[in-house]
């Protein structure tokens, strides 16, 4: 089995072997817990080692965020790395897709034809080299709250976790609510990390429960990032499910 070796020493302690790739990888815990910190880890060192990232996060109102975020947890200059990367904001108010301008696009990525749709195309803007395409989405428990299309969605969210044919996926999703939709999410993916907040020590815990066809160490440990940091991101998380949850309801 093809890895990739994570390079940060705290997810090498659990992942001695790296990431199987390709595979699906699920990031799971509470609301505010710190799923798209470790995701950004990921991500960036997906990146330094000649992959191309797809990043999909609904938490943001646009992806500027993503770019100040990955900078300030790993460093890591995302306008360095401009051709092998692309970016999909969510837009419930769009039929469909908007045209591309420049490295990103919105699409109503609830509507399950906009979800596939979405993800060809953006697969379509960055290279398949080194270890290949990594889509990154976060905070995809959102798109759950559409009372027409929950199910459907889910199922699509479900069929790409299983199928890694073209390219990695790196999914987080908050089990605060819709707990029985985001197992069936859990069970579907090839690796399974679950994350979680200490309210006590305002630590960030990370454990791995399941991965594809290497070893790992099961272990619970400690994320290195600040109480400062998980506030800023849990404050983003709040006020992203008071925007977004009333607006996917309605469809």
């Amino acid at each position: 089995m093809e890895t990739l070796p994570l390079q940060a020493d705290w997810l090498d302690q659990l992942m001695p072997e790296g990431l199987p790739i390709p595979s699906s990888t699920l990031l799971t815990g509470p609301g505010g817990s710190g799923k798209p910190l470790v995701g950004n880890f990921i991500a960036s060192t997906w990146l330094r080692q000649g992959g191309s990232v797809v990043f999909m996060s609904l938490q943001y109102p646009d992806h500027s965020f993503i770019i100040s975020s990955l900078k300030r947890i790993t460093q890591l200059n995302l306008e360095d790395y401009g051709d092998r990367t692309a970016f999909i904001e969510l837009d419930v108010h769009q039929d469909g897709m908007e045209k591309q301008k420049g490295r990103s696009f919105k699409a109503n990525v609830v509507k399950p034809s906009i979800w596939d749709e979405a993800l060809h195309h953006a697969c379509d803007m960055v290279p398949d080299e080194g270890p290949g395409i990594l889509v990154f989405g976060s905070a995809l428990n959102l798109l759950l709250f559409s009372p027409t299309y929950e199910q459907e969605i889910l199922d699509k969210m479900k069929n790409t976790l299983q199928d890694t044919s073209s390219c990695s996926y790196l999914f987080s999703t908050s089990s605060t609510a819709k707990g029985k939709e985001i197992a069936e999410l859990e069970a579907a993916a090839d690796n399974l990390i679950s994350v979680r907040g200490d309210r006590a020590t305002k630590k960030i815990l990370l454990k791995i429960e399941r991965m594809k066809a290497v070893r790992f160490i099961s272990d619970e440990i400690e994320a290195p990032f600040s109480p400062k940091v998980l506030k800023e991101l849990k404050d983003i998380a709040d006020q992203s499910r008071r925007r977004i949850i009333p607006l996917v309801s309605k469809i």
